[in-house]
């Protein structure tokens, strides 16, 4: 049996919103069309249909007033055989006003409710949000939700547009954490929202028997892992990022990456990595990943280290940490 289509149409006046409504449903999962004329919309929620498309979103374009006529019968057939939300962004005129001044972009409505004033003027953007809610009440009328952004920051409305249209908590798209072991010499990852220096840490590299394997072996770990200011350094990282990772989750973060760094991200950062990513996923019920990032390219400079000229590179890097 095919799965029924569920369809929110997002629409509300200019500077509300939208966008940001947008997002939102993004991140849920649906497939989300923007700026789109009434007279498509039929078409559109058709085609992704056929692409096996079932959660589709669709910013309705308002800007050309001629669209709005089509609005009620395009709505109307879409809602055929179709779950369909009509989810509509309202705020205060002052808000608004305020919006847009702030962006210096002039209302799409402007032009057409005022001719004789500068499209950037006040007034000029002030007549045009009176004409657009004039022209949208009866789409207003009808909406499933409403929600008003006067008061609203960004994130704030994220939240609510999940809350009205998302699943449950249990199901809810949840933040996703990355710790990525990496190493110093081949540059910090450009996407690590936190970063940690472990190039204090006793380094394995500099014993022989454990030169040769990576921070994900139980030697390693236990070498690196000996010493009281590791495990102090693992206790105190825990106890941060248990108490900071649902609050950037709470914030509409859909993906962190924590940095964790050493010489050549082989050893030290990798053991770290290991064992957090281990605590974390005791403490926080959030998903938690591991990608060590250089890695190989540590494998490989090991080998070289194995090779004729080892001995030369050994004694030219027996200082650094």
């Amino acid at each position: 049996m095919t799965e029924r289509s569920h369809v929110v149409v997002v629409t509300g006046l200019s500077g509300a919103g939208k966008s940001t409504a947008l997002h939102a449903l993004e991140d849920l999962g649906y497939f989300c069309v923007d700026n789109l004329p009434t007279s498509v919309v039929t078409s559109t929620v058709e085609a992704c249909e056929s692409g096996d498309v079932r959660r589709i979103g669709l910013g309705i374009d308002m800007r050309a007033l001629a669209f709005l006529d089509g609005a009620g019968p395009a709505l109307e057939r879409i809602s055929k055989g179709r779950d369909v939300v009509i989810l509509f962004l309202d705020a205060s005129d002052e808000a608004l006003l305020r919006r847009f001044n702030e962006t210096r972009r002039p209302h799409p409505l402007a032009a057409a409710a005022s001719r004789t004033e500068s499209s950037s003027g006040g007034l000029a953007v002030l007549d045009g949000v009176h004409l657009e809610r004039e022209r949208l009440a009866p789409l207003r009328a009808i909406a499933t939700v409403v929600i008003d952004t006067t008061r609203l920051s960004v994130h704030e409305l994220r939240k609510q547009v999940i809350a009205h249209l998302g699943p449950g908590r249990a199901e809810a798209p949840r933040m996703v954490t990355r710790l990525m072991s990496f190493g110093f010499k081949y540059g910090i990852p450009v996407d690590a929202d936190l970063v940690f220096d472990v190039r204090f840490l006793d380094n394995p590299h500099f014993v022989p028997e454990l030169r040769h394997l990576p921070g994900t072996h139980p030697d390693v770990q236990a070498f690196v892992f000996k010493s009281g200011e590791a495990s102090e350094l693992l206790d105190k990282c825990s106890e941060l990022l248990k108490f900071a990772l649902p609050r950037y989750e709470r914030e509409g973060k859909s993906y962190l990456t924590i940095g964790i760094g050493c010489t050549g991200g082989r050893h030290r950062s990798v053991a770290v990595v290991e064992v957090l990513a281990d605590n974390l996923c005791k403490q926080v019920e959030l998903p938690i990943s591991i990608v060590h990032r250089d890695i190989a390219r540590a494998d490989h400079a090991t080998a070289q280290d194995t090779g004729p000229t080892s001995g030369t590179q050994a004694g030219l890097e027996g200082g650094k940490p």
